[in-house]
């Protein structure tokens, strides 16, 4: 249960009946205690009344006796609020043998499409696709759990005139060494002598030109060469996924392809709506509110000149899918920040022609980039790229090497094991604590660090809470009832009661810093806990009450960091 929630519906008809309607109470956390309500003095200036004569009638009729142990009005008309142990510890035993932690399934569940990761076929994934992958991913898991039917988009590039040039490469090439380079994962050296060859030779250009009109019209000879091209590429991409410990599945890619023969009917569409004007011999679409700097109408390129198809129009072809054939009514594009011009005017145009229409809506899940100690974007040391497998593998061999070191007692499987989950989650975790709208610095010794708000801490606060148990040769008693004698207790209690609220809220806004942030303070809040309250030494019912606390906490932390993404090592 939400204690602000609480203890505002029990301020609310109070507050009603002093001001004659209904009143947000406003109820937060507070320093001189437990919570506070600041509603009074906003209403003093409507009533014309002083505010701490409001509050004190508030406070008279308010029902709280149950549920704080104090309330008095303080300053120029706070209300301070001092939950009861008792009321506190009843709702921690709630959340003790509730299995879904305090969190209710949606009570109206939609269909959401999450749109994230995607690659381009014959290229490699590098850095500027984990931010896409990672969020998406936490997204997917978070709106699932809470009893969305999640649909997952791994929207690849796959279409296109590249693909000209690339299965004429693919020719020269014979199809079985082909075969053989793509599925070693070698795409981007591929992909570079492909453009290489089509930048220098004239004949190889005028083939692949041929090639991009063989392609489009559904020449069967060029579509077989070009379902190798992806086939290899999505094995590539499922070996990242698998590596970076993500739930995308080979049922999730759905290239730009699989709309190609949406796109015609999106245009004329489009055209009987009166929605396409001509502009430079291109079809677009002018949705209102879109100005370039110089004050003119931009326009939203649907149908190029030469009569080619663009990301536009793709993009209003999977929203008219979605929303049409699909039934999806929460769209979310997990798409760096860059590119929130483009989605502002496609969204704009897919409601104007009626597809992106109330209760269905479309969100920009918008991202910043990743940086290097330098401060700028992150390059390799030939200023390239960073290709995604490397970072990932360097993340575990750093992790597992300090697995060993910390903990020399690791057989080798199970510090290749620690090692994958310390590395992978620490790679996540940088992301997902960051406020994604904001550019982060990729700091190996910060991330790995067993001390701040980072992956290993919030994992070595499980482990040590699963040693507990290990030690003790027992599990707890989810039906203990909870003693909340030391502040230590009550400060835990608070962060445990907590999850529910900030999970809700993180489903709407997808800040997933937020997420972090609160297991980071309930890993802080059990670690202050730990070393003042002895479990294992404490006597009945004090022990079994702790033990309780301890089990809740680890359930609470290894279902927020599963919801990241990232995996709970029973030891480090």
């Amino acid at each position: 249960m939400d204690l602000e929630k609480l203890l505002a519906d029990r301020l609310a008809p109070a507050f009603a009946t002093v001001a004659g309607g209904p009143v947000d109470p406003i109820v937060r956390r507070s320093q001189r205690a437990d919570f506070q309500s600041d509603a009074a003095l906003a209403l003093a200036r409507r009533l014309g009344r002083p505010p701490r004569a409001i509050a004190a009638e508030v406070l008279d009729l308010a029902a709280l006796a149950d549920v704080c142990s104090a309330a008095e009005v303080s300053g120029p008309g706070f209300l301070n609020l001092t939950v009861a142990d008792e009321a506190l510890g009843g709702l921690v035993s709630a959340l003790a043998t509730d299995p879904r932690l305090g969190v209710p399934v949606a009570v109206e569940p939609e269909t959401v499409v999450v749109d994230y990761s995607a690659p381009n076929v014959a290229k490699e994934m590098h850095v500027g696709h984990l931010r896409s992958t990672v969020i998406g991913d936490a997204a997917a898991r978070l709106l699932e759990w809470l009893g969305h039917r999640v649909l997952r988009a791994n929207h690849l590039g796959d279409w296109g005139t590249p693909f000209g040039m690339l299965i004429e490469h693919l020719v020269d090439l014979g199809g079985a060494e082909a075969a053989r380079e793509l599925s070693m994962g070698d795409l981007d050296s591929f992909y570079k002598t492909a453009r290489v060859t089509f930048d220098a030779d004239e004949a190889f250009r005028e083939r692949s030109r041929r090639r991009v009109v063989a392609l489009q019209s559904g020449d069967p000879a060029t579509l077989r060469l070009w379902r190798l091209l992806v086939e290899q590429s999505e094995r590539y991409f499922m070996t990242v996924y698998d590596l970076l410990d993500v739930t995308l599945t080979e049922r999730d890619f759905h290239g730009e392809s699989s709309y190609n023969d949406l796109l015609e009917p999106v245009t004329e569409e489009l055209d009987r709506l009166g929605l396409l004007r001509e502009s430079e011999g291109a079809a677009c679409v002018f949705p209102p509110g879109s100005v370039g700097r110089d004050g003119e109408p931009l326009p939203l390129i649907v149908r190029k000149s030469d009569g080619g198809y663009g990301y536009p129009a793709t993009d209003l072809a999977a929203i008219r899918h979605r929303t049409g054939t699909l039934a999806a009514t929460r769209l979310l594009y997990v798409v760096g920040l860059p590119q929130r011009r483009h989605f502002e005017m496609v969204y704009a145009a897919a409601t104007q022609a009626g597809w992106l229409a109330p209760p269905a809506r479309a969100e920009h899940v918008g991202f910043g980039s990743i940086l290097g100690p330098d401060g700028r974007m992150l390059r390799s040391r030939a200023g390239g790229s960073v290709k995604l497998v490397g970072l990932l593998e360097e993340a575990i061999v750093r992790a597992t090497a300090l697995a060993r070191e910390r903990n020399p007692d690791l057989g080798e499987v199970e510090a290749a094991e620690v090692g994958r989950a310390v590395g992978i989650g620490a790679i996540k975790y940088a992301d997902l604590s960051s406020d994604r709208h904001k550019d982060y610095v990729l700091d190996w010794e910060r991330m790995l660090s067993l001390d701040g708000n980072t992956a290993p801490y919030l994992q070595y606060a499980y482990s040590r809470i699963r040693s507990i148990f290990r030690r003790a040769g027992m599990a707890a008693r989810p039906e203990a009832a909870i003693s909340l004698a030391d502040p230590a207790e009550r400060a835990l209690a608070f962060e445990l009661v907590g999850f529910g609220t900030v999970v809700g809220e993180v489903a709407d806004s997808l800040e997933f810093h937020h997420l972090s942030g609160h297991l980071y303070r309930l890993a802080v809040a059990f670690s202050a806990f730990y070393e003042r309250c002895p479990v294992l030494r404490a006597d009945e019912p004090v022990r079994e009450s702790r033990l309780a606390l301890c089990d809740l906490t680890a359930r609470v932390l290894r279902q927020g960091l599963y919801l990241l993404g990232i995996r709970t090592p029973e030891r480090m």
